[in-house]
């Protein structure tokens, strides 16, 4: 049943501390970075202000935020925490211990550009750099995705026992004021649950080893084991955010086709200039012009042949990738290629773009000069640049 829902004007950052005011984990890590230092300066102004009973722990680096987060979780308390760019790298170490133990740790992250040189603008390359870590990523468009994403993330992480990065653009998204849905705290509070740790290092009466050795007869088991997890993942988030559109009306899925089912020419593209996108794609399409959207929601684990599926009847099509990879293809194109090669016998003329790094906005006749470039055949096996 749908519930009844509170309007706000609110920034994406403000958005996440919302979901996770009404979600009061036991444990939140927090150390500033920006752009997500919103997201943990709000709530930890809500645990001042005595609307949440969270233990906050505030921490000396990101490196320690996480580190707190997996002691916390693997102790059985519903753990999180939120980080950007440096922070990220300077905990990566830890990333893939969080997903090597199976803990349903949930980060928060507004992307943002790596440096050098130095900026604090948003980017996709901070997250790019950790993909295979073995957590799971969700992309969102815009302030209310962010708020939705935050509660689907937390629900999917403890139902298979995975970390989940829900992600949004910083500045375009954490720090732009939009509408907001709001659920009742009730209502979500009942949709999470409370986390119940099939094991818990303060469980006495059946201890449990964390953290053991593996060497070379074990740990490619133990590997087979997080894939096998992931894979999952697919299947539970859809089921996950079928449950949520009960309660709140608004669907999500792995991916959204915007206007692609008669399209010729489409674009691919995740966060938030996906809304850029949009406008672009109905204005073309009213001057007559067969042109559609796919917009990546999940791109961690890749829906590679549902999204093959998706894209087989069309003839063209332009990958637009917000983050670099230094001597070859970006990561985004090179998931679509592969999604595309194995999901139709017939190959499109693919093109790569790169966009928007470190901040810099995209205009709408960039990308009407994307749709421009497949229209005419410029393709080529290059990557281009919009800049």
């Amino acid at each position: 049943m749908i519930h009844n829902t509170k309007i706000q004007a609110l920034t994406g950052g403000y958005a996440v501390a919302e979901a996770w005011r009404q979600i009061e984990p036991d444990v939140m890590a927090v150390y500033p970075i920006t752009p997500q230092t919103t997201i943990i300066e709000t709530y930890a102004k809500m645990k001042a202000d005595g609307l949440v009973s969270t233990e906050v722990v505030q921490v000396e680096s990101e490196h320690s935020a996480m580190s707190a987060t997996i002691g916390a979780s693997a102790a059985g308390a519903r753990a999180v925490t939120a980080s950007s760019s440096q922070g990220i790298l300077y905990m990566a170490e830890t990333l893939p211990v969080v997903s090597g133990l199976g803990l349903p740790i949930v980060m928060s992250v507004s992307s943002r550009a790596l440096s050098a040189p130095l900026n604090i603008h948003g980017e996709h390359g901070d997250v790019m750099a950790v993909r295979d870590l073995g957590w799971i990523q969700i992309f969102a468009e815009q302030a209310q995705d962010a708020y939705d994403d935050t509660i689907i993330a937390l629900k999917l992480a403890e139902e298979i026992n995975a970390p989940v990065m829900p992600i949004m653009d910083g500045f375009h998204t954490s720090h732009t004021t939009e509408r907001v849905e709001i659920l009742e705290d009730s209502v979500v509070k009942e949709f999470v649950g409370e986390r119940k740790a099939e094991q818990s290092l303060l469980d006495f009466e059946n201890p449990t080893t964390f953290g053991t050795l593996a060497l070379q007869n074990t740990f490619f088991e133990f590997k087979l084991e997080q894939e096998k997890v992931m894979q999952k993942a697919k299947t539970a988030y859809k089921k996950i955010c079928g449950e949520f559109f009960k309660i709140s009306g608004r669907k999500y899925g792995m991916f959204e086709e915007y206007k692609v089912k008669d399209a010729t020419r489409v674009m691919v593209i995740m966060g938030a200039t996906a809304g850029t996108a949009k406008e672009v794609v109905d204005k073309l399409r009213e001057q007559g012009e067969k042109v559609g959207l796919l917009v990546i929601k999940l791109f961690r684990p890749f829906p590679y042949k549902e999204i093959g599926q998706a894209l087989a009847h069309i003839p063209k099509i332009a990958v637009l990738d917000r983050a670099i990879s230094f001597g070859a293809f970006p990561p985004l194109y090179q998931d679509i290629v592969s999604s595309v090669y194995h999901g139709s016998s017939r190959k499109p003329d693919l093109a790569s773009y790169i966009y928007g790094l470190g901040g810099r906005d995209t205009m709408q006749k960039d990308l009407e000069k994307v749709f421009r470039d497949l229209e005419e055949g410029e393709i080529g096996n290059k990557v281009k640049y919009l800049v």
